[in-house]
C-alpha cells in the first residue's frame, strides 16, 4: 500500500465531520465552550440615561443663563431614581449608575463644584450631556450581539450576563475515548518491570483533547491481546465516544494487533500509513457513530499526529474553522538537508532576532522517542517531500507550538 499524503488523509478524516448537537449550560459552565445560536440581549443596556460619574444632575440651559448657583433639592444614588423634577435652579446630587432625573441634561462632576449647605456654585461649567450615558449607549434589546463560531470567554461571558442571560447554548463537547496499548507500557508512578516503560502519550493525548474543548475519557492501557483489546473498544462505544483515540499498535508487527482489532469489531477503515515524519503508521476509521484515530506508538510521532489530525477533527465537531492557524514563515537557523517522500516535521527552537523576525533553529537530533526535545521546542519546521536541502537563513514553513 502506498504511503497517503498528508493533505488527502486529513480531508478524508474530515469528510462529512459536522458540529455536534448544541447543549445548553449555565453561565458559569460556560468558559471555554463554543456557542451554538446567535445571542441577542433580551433587554437594553443602560436602560435609561445614567450617571457617568458622581456629582450633579443640573439643566444645562441654567448655565447658559449665567446662573452659577444651584440649589440641591434631593439626592439619586445607584440603584434609586429621584422621582421628581429638576426644574429651573435646582440641582439634584447623583451617583455614578444612577437614572438622570427628569429635567436633567448634563453632569456637573463634583470635582467642579463647591457646596455649602443646600447650594452648590458652579466652578467649571461642563458641555451640555455631559457624564450622562443615554439609555441604549452599550446596546438595545433585540440586538444580536453574540454569533457562532465563538468560543466563549471572559469578555464574552460578562457580556451575556449584561444581556441577562443566565443559560447559553452551546456545542457539546466531544468525547475522546483514549486506550495506551501494548504490553510494554506501566502508567506513572508504577515501577516498571525489566522491560518495560512508563506511558507518556496518554496524558499529552488527553491534555490536547482538554486544550481543543473536548472531554478525554482514560480507557488505561490494554495488553497485547485481542480479547482484552476488543473489551476496550466496546467500553469507548458504550461511552458514546465521539472519538476513539489508540496509541499504538497499529502498524504491522506480529504484535500489533489493533487494526485487526478493530476491524472485527466492525471499523470502516478510511487510510493507513501517511506519508510524514513522523507518524508513518496513522490510521483511522468509522466504528458505527465513532470516529477512530490510531495514533503510533512513538511519544513524539503520536503527539505531532495529534496535533495534525486529531486537533482539526474537534475543531470541526466543536463548529470551528480547522485551516492551520499556527503556520507561519521564519528564517532557518541552521541548515537542513534534503528530504525524502515524506512530509517532514523537524522539531526546533523559535526565537526572534533583533529585527522582530523568527528564528528556525532545527535540532541536530530528531529520533520520535524524544520527548525532551519536542518540550523544548518551539516549532516544528514542515518540509515537503524532497524539499532541496536549505543553508541557514532560508525562508521556512514552521507550526508554532
Amino acid at each position: 500500500m502506498s504511503l497517503m499524503p498528508v493533505a488527502e488523509a486529513l480531508e478524508k478524516l474530515l469528510s462529512g465531520v459536522s458540529p455536534l448537537e448544541s447543549e445548553t449550560v449555565s453561565l458559569d459552565l460556560a468558559n471555554g465552550r463554543y456557542l451554538a445560536e446567535p445571542l441577542a440581549s433580551t433587554r437594553t443596556q443602560p436602560p435609561f440615561a445614567a450617571s457617568a460619574m458622581d456629582g450633579y444632575a443640573i439643566r444645562h440651559e441654567d448655565l447658559a443663563q449665567g446662573n452659577t448657583t444651584l440649589t440641591v433639592i434631593g439626592e439619586a444614588p445607584a440603584g434609586h431614581s429621584y422621582s421628581g423634577e429638576v426644574k429651573a435652579g435646582e440641582t439634584v446630587r447623583i451617583f455614578t449608575g444612577a437614572p438622570v432625573p427628569a429635567g436633567a441634561d448634563t453632569i456637573l462632576i463634583q470635582e467642579n463644584a463647591e457646596r455649602t449647605g443646600d447650594e452648590i456654585s458652579v466652578l467649571h461649567a461642563p458641555e451640555q450631556g455631559a457624564f450622562v450615558r443615554p439609555a441604549g449607549l452599550d446596546f438595545s434589546r433585540g440586538e444580536e450581539l453574540l454569533s457562532p463560531p465563538l468560543k466563549l470567554t471572559y469578555r464574552h461571558l460578562a457580556l451575556a450576563a449584561a444581556m441577562n442571560h443566565p443559560t447559553l447554548p452551546v456545542i457539546r463537547q466531544p468525547k475522546v475515548a483514549i486506550l495506551a496499548t501494548g504490553d510494554e507500557l506501566v502508567r506513572p508512578g508504577v515501577e516498571p518491570g525489566p522491560d518495560q516503560i512508563i506511558a507518556s502519550n496518554h496524558a499529552g493525548i488527553a491534555a490536547l483533547v482538554e486544550d481543543c474543548g473536548g472531554i478525554p475519557l482514560d480507557l488505561g492501557i490494554s495488553r497485547d491481546d485481542p480479547v482484552e483489546l476488543a473489551n476496550h473498544v466496546q467500553q469507548a462505544i458504550s461511552a458514546k465516544a465521539d472519538v476513539l483515540v489508540t496509541l499504538g499498535g497499529a502498524s504491522v508487527g506480529d504484535h500489533d494487533l489493533v487494526q485487526d482489532v478493530l476491524g472485527q469489531e466492525g471499523m470502516d477503515l478510511a487510510f493507513w500509513r501517511i506519508a510524514m515524519r513522523p507518524g508513518k503508521p496513522l490510521m483511522a476509521g468509522r466504528l458505527g457513530k465513532t470516529k477512530v484515530l490510531g495514533l503510533p506508538g512513538n511519544p513524539v510521532s503520536s503527539l505531532v499526529c495529534g496535533l495534525l489530525f486529531l486537533k482539526p477533527l474537534l475543531k470541526a465537531m466543536l463548529g470551528q474553522k480547522t485551516g492551520d492557524t499556527e503556520s507561519k514563515s521564519a528564517i532557518l537557523g541552521a541548515g537542513i538537508p534534503e528530504n525524502d517522500r515524506r512530509q517532514d516535521y523537524v522539531r526546533a527552537t523559535l526565537a526572534e532576532d533583533t529585527d522582530g523576525r523568527l528564528i528556525a533553529t532545527p535540532f541536530s537530533k530528531q529520533d520520535s522517542s524524544m520527548l525532551g526535545l519536542l518540550a523544548k521546542s518551539g516549532a516544528l519546521i514542515v518540509r515537503p517531500p524532497h524539499a532541496p536541502a536549505q543553508e541557514a537563513g532560508t525562508n521556512v514553513p514552521v507550526m508554532v507550538l
